[in-house]
């Protein structure tokens, strides 16, 4: 699995978001992408990274940003986790694991001494032209939003 770094092609996708749309990378063009990945809906550290997407999302669409978020849970599980935080982004459900595995963040992963496979928290901000502009492997999910704009 390739690690995607800044410069890159950003991997086209096309999935179904938490209201069974279908949202690929390139109806983004022109614009810049704040796309994340998380492990799993409804869960601490997520619930704070999306709350905090969540609560600074004008500020964010206000600086020419599109929020998307990314994980393998399904379109009904994102359903529930937008409707309980009121969230006002497209969720992308990507049962297949497709997309993780093509932007690299389906690895091993070490909870508790037991090993498993699952989605790296990461961040990639893809510019108008789909190119990868940075990526965020250390996110704070308390201030991941922050740590967008501290990059520009």
């Amino acid at each position: 699995m390739a690690t995607l770094k800044a410069g890159d092609k950003a991997p086209d996708f096309t999935a179904k978001d938490q209201n069974g749309k279908t949202v690929s990378l390139a109806d983004f063009k022109g614009k810049t992408v704040i796309l994340y990945f998380y492990p799993k809906d409804d869960t601490p550290g997520c619930t704070a990274e999306a709350c905090d997407f969540r609560d600074n999302y004008q500020s964010l669409t206000g600086k020419g940003f599109e929020v998307i978020g990314v994980s393998t849970d399904d379109e009904k599980s994102h359903k529930k986790f937008e409707t309980k935080y009121n969230l006002p982004f497209p969720l992308i459900a990507d049962t297949d694991h497709s997309i993780v595995e093509a932007y690299g963040v389906w690895g091993e992963k070490n909870m508790y001494g037991k090993k498993y496979m699952g989605t790296m928290r990461t961040t990639f901000i893809i510019d108008a032209e789909g190119k990868i502009k940075d990526v965020i492997d250390k996110v704070d999910t308390k201030a991941a939003s922050q740590q967008v704009l501290d990059l520009l």
